[in-house]
């Protein structure tokens, strides 16, 4: 293997505060390459001929070790992989260590046998010296996700939410740095939480997406394209790219001040996400005092839910949401029946334009 050609991985971003590096783009690739690692490192106890690898997954300090990835949710998960080669992540609270486990036993069960033998030793120093990975280290967290978009996003939605909540955690400061720390991982821990429900939603593919994309058109949006030849997108589709139409419209979505970034995933996130969620939940099964949701979703009328959303407000009390909920929720039933009954269209397409202005129009109402 020492003639086969060098594999290039891509480029991987990276952007250093208070002395820490901190990876913006390539985390992915970084993470699978520690598990392929240390699947490796315990075939090496049947083959001594392997190159040590454990150099490339930690770092010891005192006796300390420290994951080159190190993120602190992942500890325990990591030391276990590398210590016994597995880790029961069935029921834990963070996503991205379910999805580690279950990506190190995809790992253990498709790795080729042909590459177990004799011929191990030598996959593994070509992986070493000839697989390769650029990267670009930026200045700021703005250069980072900036370069990070324009590599990123070429027509394509790439870890949108991910982009958000990178460009979110970026503008969150203060004069006091532990301070900044401490809010950061604060709102970190409310984002996975509330992402790790909607996962759990279990519905559909990227259902955290069409969270931020219904949530936004329900309370921010100001207009839709026109029903004409030639007509260009307005803020209704532009949202499809919700990450960048939050930044380019930040002042009209209430990020005017650093405090303003902490609040809008701490308050206003949490606050719709857990409302979108409930609504979710109901629209499955028949729930006492919901159940126009479950007869609006038998309908395919995924609309309700931003026109649910659109007259909720952060101050309400849980009796006023929910009887918003019903109000809303219990019109669409009986529109909805008599468009039918009068053999008109109830698709998306037909009904998008409509229900997109009745949602701006009863946008923060009281009941």
């Amino acid at each position: 293997m020492r003639n086969y050609p060098r594999y290039f991985l891509g480029t991987i971003i990276t952007v250093t505060e208070n002395g820490q590096r901190n990876i913006v783009d390539g985390q992915q690739r970084l993470t699978t390459l520690s598990l392929l690692l240390i699947y490796i490192h315990h075939l090496r106890k049947e083959n001594n001929a392997i190159s040590d690898v454990s150099r490339l997954i930690f770092s010891e300090s005192y006796g300390d070790k420290s994951f080159n990835i190190d993120v602190f949710e992942r500890r325990d998960c990591m030391r276990a992989l590398f210590e016994v080669g597995q880790f029961d992540a069935t029921d834990h609270s963070d996503l991205s260590v379910r999805n580690l486990a279950e990506r190190y036993e995809d790992i253990y069960e498709l790795f080729p046998d042909s590459l177990k033998k004799d011929v191990l030793p030598y996959f593994v120093d070509w992986l070493i010296e000839n697989v390769d990975l650029v990267e670009i280290e930026a200045y700021t967290d703005d250069d980072a996700f900036t370069i990070f978009e324009t590599m990123n996003d070429r027509g394509v939605n790439l870890s949108q939410v991910d982009m958000l909540k990178g460009y979110l955690l970026a503008n969150i400061n203060d004069a006091d740095e532990k301070v900044v720390q401490q809010k950061k991982e604060a709102a970190n821990k409310v984002w996975k939480s509330q992402i790790v429900k909607l996962f759990d939603l279990g519905s559909e593919d990227r259902v955290d997406e069409n969270f931020f994309k219904t949530w936004l058109r329900a309370k921010y949006a100001e207009t839709i394209r026109e029903k004409k030849k030639g007509a260009v997108n307005r803020d209704f589709e532009e949202i499809d790219k919700f990450h960048r139409w939050v930044r380019d419209n930040k002042t009209r979505v209430g990020l005017n001040a650093t405090q303003d970034f902490y609040a809008f995933i701490t308050r206003r996130f949490q606050h719709f996400a857990g409302h979108y969620i409930r609504m979710r939940k109901a629209s499955y099964r028949l729930t006492p005092g919901c159940e126009e949701i479950r007869y609006n979703a038998y309908n395919n009328f995924t609309l309700q839910y931003m026109l649910a959303l659109a007259p909720l407000k952060l101050e309400d009390d849980h009796d006023t949401i929910n009887e918003k909920i019903r109000l809303v929720t219990t019109f669409i039933d009986i529109y909805l029946a008599r468009r039918k009954g009068n053999f008109k269209l109830t698709s998306y397409n037909a009904m998008r334009h409509p229900m997109f202005n009745l949602a701006k129009a009863i946008r923060d109402m009281d009941v």
